[in-house]
């Protein structure tokens, strides 16, 4: 079974702040994207992971966060599981998601194209 660990909001906070190499991926679709994602995310939406993970995170001993909207939202744990099968060592879900870093006060960036 291919594994991944959880990560929390200060973790990220805290990799965010020391300038820790890190891809956050938000796996949901493109308009809950431009309405705000952490920052510097990507979008990377579950059913295309495959196809795109490989041109979009070419690192795969990159330290990789995934999220979605809060821990109800399976599309993070299922983007965990497929970049985890793909043989990417560092992947990490934030399970809490972009609903908990909202309610902690954290700014999220806006676009108005999906990346």
């Amino acid at each position: 079974m291919t594994t991944f660990r959880r990560i929390h909001r200060d973790d990220i906070e805290a990799h965010l702040k020391a300038g820790t190499p890190m891809h956050l991926v938000e796996a949901l679709p493109p308009r809950h994207y431009a309405q705000g994602h952490l920052p510097g995310a990507i979008r990377l939406d579950h059913d295309d992971v495959r196809t795109l993970a490989e041109s979009r995170l070419p690192a795969k001993d990159a330290l990789i966060v995934v999220y979605c909207a809060s821990a109800a939202c399976q599309n993070s744990r299922l983007t965990a599981r497929t970049l985890a099968a793909m043989g990417y060592t560092r992947v990490a879900e934030y399970e809490e998601g972009k609903q908990d870093w909202i309610e902690a006060g954290l700014p999220l960036e806006r676009a108005s194209v999906a990346s």
